[in-house]
């Protein structure tokens, strides 16, 4: 797909194109899909996941930034496949009960959407944290719920010119969380994940989620 354009911005800023690309290789949107989403902010996240989803709800807390979120929902209108409904609420409450993924775009009352996550069964379910105080507290709370699958740290340097020369510029290092809320027939024998993302003491490949068709 081509790259989105974000011509209003917001405080905190898109997610960046790279990580963006690795939350929608998690969620694996199909066009039937029903998405959800906490802290739309700028839309980056939304606009991609409408291009590849049949509905999208997003919510946004902050007025002003669900403002932005509309502004650069309509700059990309052509691309859009999705109903895309936005709401200016505060997660848990206002979201959907049948949605098939769910991405959080920030820590604030993780919990009580994870158990939401869990209550209606949603099907694949990624959170970015960029703190590691608050990306251990997720692991946790994602392995309570039994939802944890995989995690992920990843981090993405930019070059630019040096003397002549390439150099790098490093973005702030990402923690993802994966997982998913409903019954997987190759968990049945009771295997957790480790904190690598693979078994405990197995090759560390990761099981196929749920919704994988």
């Amino acid at each position: 797909m081509p790259p989105i354009a974000l011509p209003h911005d917001a405080k905190a800023g898109p997610t960046k194109a790279e990580v963006r690309a690795v939350v929608h290789s998690k969620l694996a949107l199909e066009e039937d899909d029903h998405f959800a989403e906490v802290g739309s902010c700028t839309g980056a996240i939304t606009i991609e996941a409408a291009q590849r989803a049949g509905r999208v709800t997003a919510l946004e807390r902050k007025a002003g930034r669900l403002e932005t979120t509309e502004k650069n929902l309509a700059a990309n209108e052509d691309s859009l496949r999705a109903a895309v409904e936005l709401r200016n609420e505060e997660a848990p409450a206002g979201l959907p009960d049948d949605a098939d993924a769910l991405f959080l775009g920030g820590s604030r009352n993780f919990e009580a959407v994870l158990d939401h996550a869990v209550e209606t069964e949603i099907d694949r379910v990624v959170m970015n944290v960029s703190r590691l105080e608050v990306a251990g507290k997720a692991t946790e709370a994602f392995r309570e719920r039994d939802l944890l699958e995989e995690v992920v740290q990843f981090q993405v340097s930019h070059g630019y010119e040096l003397a002549g020369a390439t150099s790098f510029n490093s973005d702030n290092p990402v923690y993802m969380l994966v997982g998913s809320a409903t019954a997987d027939a190759d968990d049945e024998d009771g295997e957790r994940v480790a904190a690598d993302g693979g078994r405990p003491g197995g090759d560390g490949e990761t099981r196929t989620r749920g919704g994988e068709r």
